[in-house]
């Protein structure tokens, strides 16, 4: 069986004649002309070289997959992943129970099925909160770990394509939990949630919840009057006040490494306002603070090495050895391109954010609204529009061959993102098309900015 990874982790176990038939169903639909070439199959038993070959081969045509709007938004092809997923983790189809936290540390259970999707738990806890129809788009479920502080880092967001209930339970660690969260960046869009009860309260708790964690910044006269407001219960009115301080709205990442502006920086990553924001601690402990704007980014990419393994032949790379970087090629200036890498294990969940930042741009410019990026399925759950597909992550396969794992791999194509074509650049560090991620929201600095 091939293992299938997806957003860096491992999802499930496939043979090939499962993805042959996942591949015959969709030329079924789709057509052979709109289907990518699958690898053939062989006669005799295949050499190592060819188990390699058919490994990459079969890697290439999930990511096509997955990377085409309609193929990899489709339901045979998610469907095909999240039965995939129940069947490695041997997981029967059964009702059960699973708590969902809040920002407050208040837990919702809610009755669901080991088999559904991410979109119908999402539902599931909305209807639980009383949260009506229209606002349920603009909150989703993220897989978060807590820390000894008590506070979490953000794993990744749970897509369609996965079983929230699998995800969190085949980790076999209670740090590992669900949990809640507003999920666009701009916070214009605090009315339209702060307009129902229930919205307000849950953009309330989080606000609370992002300000005790340090999150958003707050000076000793601000964190008074914040006081003040939550004594009487004015939730919109502290909301609004949160609204002007330093990092409202920002997902704050855990301590990582930078290359910017010399290698070996520590730094502390914040995404948030269209932008990736550095503190960095230069290699003089003194702290700088920068934003990289998310419109001047170029194109970014996801990669990963794994070391040789010193142990015996065959065995697995632990989970601590596999290195994740995202990097970005930044326009510092209207004729300077240069490429930034942030070395993060949560590389894939920035990649997501930046993704999603984009989407939300791109939607304001078309003159759409938030509102209209999430439709109903006809089965009553919810679906993502066209513009929310572009958020795509490909699937990796590993050898079968269970001596091949330690080998090296970088390059590897993480990303939870969909390719775009874009021209190449000319620097000197640029990769093939097929590795890096254009920007649709890429603007050109004009004279006037400078």
């Amino acid at each position: 069986a091939y293992n299938i990874h997806v957003n860096g982790v491992l999802h499930c176990r496939v043979r090939y004649s499962q993805l042959l038939g996942l591949h015959e169903q969709l030329r079924k639909e789709y057509g052979a002309n709109v289907v990518p070439a699958f690898p053939p199959k062989k006669i005799f038993t295949l050499t190592p070289a060819e188990v390699e070959q058919r490994r990459e081969q079969l890697e290439k045509y999930m990511q096509a997959v997955r990377q085409d709007p309609t193929l990899g938004g489709s339901e045979t092809f998610n469907s095909f992943l999240r039965k995939a997923q129940q069947e490695t983790q041997q997981i029967p189809t059964e009702e059960v129970v699973l708590e969902v936290m809040l920002s407050n540390g208040q837990k919702v259970k809610v009755t669901i099925l080991t088999s559904d999707q991410t979109e119908d738990v999402l539902e599931a806890v909305a209807s639980k909160l009383d949260l009506p129809d229209d606002l349920v788009g603009y909150f989703s479920l993220f897989l978060v770990r807590e820390t000894k502080d008590g506070a979490f880092s953000f794993v990744r967001k749970l897509q369609e394509f996965e079983l929230p209930y699998v995800s969190v339970t085949s980790l076999h660690n209670p740090e590992f939990q669900i949990i809640l969260r507003k999920s666009y960046w701009d916070s214009a869009y605090d009315d339209d949630v702060m307009e129902h009860r229930v919205g307000l309260n849950l953009l309330y708790a989080q606000t609370v919840s992002d300000i005790e964690h340090g999150w958003i910044l707050v000076n000793k006269e601000q964190h008074r009057q914040l006081k003040s407001l939550q004594e009487k219960v004015s939730k919109k009115e502290f909301i609004r006040l949160a609204q002007t301080l330093k990092y409202y709205g920002y997902l704050k990442f855990d301590p990582c490494v930078t290359d910017f502006p010399e290698k070996g920086c520590h730094v502390v990553v914040s995404a948030g306002n269209n932008e990736l924001n550095f503190q960095v601690r230069l290699p003089n402990e003194q702290i700088k603070e920068g934003s990289f704007k998310v419109t001047r980014m170029r194109c970014w990419r996801v990669t990963s090495s794994v070391p040789m393994s010193n142990g015996p032949s065959g065995s697995s790379p632990g989970k601590s050895e596999v290195k994740l970087e995202l990097a970005f090629e930044y326009l510092m200036s209207k004729d300077r391109l240069q490429w930034v890498t942030i070395t993060s294990p949560q590389a894939i969940m920035l990649s997501i954010c930046l993704q999603s930042m984009v989407d939300e741009l791109m939607v304001k410019k078309s003159g759409g609204s938030i509102r209209k990026m999430f439709r109903r399925r006809v089965n009553g759950a919810l679906r993502r529009s066209d513009s929310q597909q572009a958020v795509k992550s490909p699937p990796l396969l590993d050898s079968p061959d269970a001596s091949r794992e330690p080998m090296a791999k970088l390059s590897s194509k993480l990303t939870s993102v969909s390719l775009r074509g874009i021209s190449h650049s000319s620097s000197a560090n640029d990769v093939g098309a097929n590795d890096f991620h254009g920007n649709y929201a890429f603007e050109g600095i004009g004279d006037e900015d400078l």
